[in-house]
């Protein structure tokens, strides 16, 4: 245990909201293994919420700019500004907008000016707070500084600034850790770049649960809150396999066969049994997100013992990734086929790291190379 510690992670996650991301994961890592823990929300503004940002869904406003506990040893902490970086969709409005953007690195970070100094480790996401990496190094001469990307920026729209400051993170922290190869080596020029994949909540999996479907039909399950699914794909998949039953969770009900469930988004703990009783899991992303071939999605189907169908683009290098060609309608079908007949495999869970095996780490506790 590393009681008495202090660990200070910025993030765009809410730590109240009920859509787990990797950050939350990493929040309850800290905390389980006896770390004073402050989650920080960030970058957030008034402007988010004219976007219809899912976060004013919670107390965000009331707790903005305070330490909230939430628990002992665990606070949260919304850094709300009234306004923030953002892509404007406009090389030129991009590049006159950047020496504004940059200022973002000085807003007031209120009581976190206190908290920051007494940290043993900082932990960035890839998102705008970057920026305050100098910043930190002065307020926290002696904390362990790191950046951790589970996503890859250059895969969705952005300001050119927030690579710019990534890059420059890169050469200045302490550790550069990424979910994926593709990331590393898109950073590789900057400093060096350490790949450790996504981890799971092997507690979550492990718990006894019943089925949450009915019948006996076999199951494909998708859970997830993303704007990248491929829609198209998941209509094609319903009908070249209209015995299957396809549960989607998280993302909006769209028009499908009717073999497809759309369910909304559910807590993290109702989640786990989706997956869990499942005959197989989906990765429908379009082109252009390589990333996530060993991202989050990979390491819960893995250690749920679940085969998984996925596009090659997607580059998924596991024994139970089912792979076709996006377009190919007869690949598809032989993937959905292959994954249905896959028996589950103890060995698909091999490597698979708990979140507090990566939190040591990150921590600089635990050197292990990447599995």
């Amino acid at each position: 245990m590393a009681s008495g510690r202090r660990v200070v992670l910025f993030s765009g996650s809410y730590l109240g909201s009920k859509r787990r991301t990797s950050f939350h994961h990493l929040a309850f890592a800290f905390h389980r293994l006896g770390w004073d823990v402050t989650l920080v929300t960030a970058p957030i503004s008034r402007l988010s919420k004219l976007r219809g940002d899912y976060r004013f869904e919670y107390p965000v406003v009331e707790e903005a700019n305070r330490l909230v506990t939430v628990d002992e040893r665990l606070r949260s902490y919304v850094l709300m500004t009234s306004w923030q970086p953002g892509n404007l969709h406009s090389r030129l409005a991009n590049r006159l907008s950047a020496p504004l953007f940059r200022r973002y690195a000085d807003v007031s970070l209120g009581p976190l000016a206190e908290v920051l100094p007494a940290a043993d480790l900082i932990v960035l996401e890839n998102t705008y707070v970057l920026l305050f990496v100098e910043r930190l190094r002065k307020l926290a001469p002696h904390a362990r500084l790191v950046y951790r990307a589970a996503d890859d920026p250059r895969s969705i729209a952005v300001h050119p600034l927030l690579l710019e400051a990534e890059a420059e993170a890169v050469a200045e922290v302490d550790l550069a850790s990424v979910a994926t190869r593709q990331i590393a080596e898109a950073l590789e020029p900057y400093g060096e770049v350490h790949v450790h994949p996504q981890a799971v909540d092997k507690a979550a999996f492990d718990r006894v649960s019943s089925s949450p479907y009915r019948g006996d039909r076999p199951v494909a399950i998708f859970v997830g809150v993303t704007r990248r699914f491929d829609h198209p794909t998941l209509t094609l998949a319903a009908e070249l396999a209209p015995h299957v039953a396809f549960h989607v969770v998280g993302l909006p009900s769209l028009p499908a066969p009717p073999n497809v469930t759309f369910q909304p988004e559910l807590p993290f703990e109702e989640v786990t049994p989706y997956l869990t009783h499942a005959t197989y899991g989906l990765l429908f992303f379009p082109p252009g997100y390589a990333s996530l071939g060993s991202g989050n999605k990979v390491a819960q189907y893995s250690y749920s013992r679940l085969p998984f169908v996925a596009p090659s683009h997607l580059e998924a290098e596991r024994e139970n990734a089912c792979i076709y060609e996006r377009g190919d309608e007869a690949s598809l079908a032989a993937a959905l086929a292959a994954a249905e007949r896959m028996p589950h495999l103890p060995s698909f869970a091999d490597g698979i790291w708990s979140w507090e095996e990566l939190a040591g780490v990150l921590a600089g506790d635990d050197s292990r190379a990447a599995p």
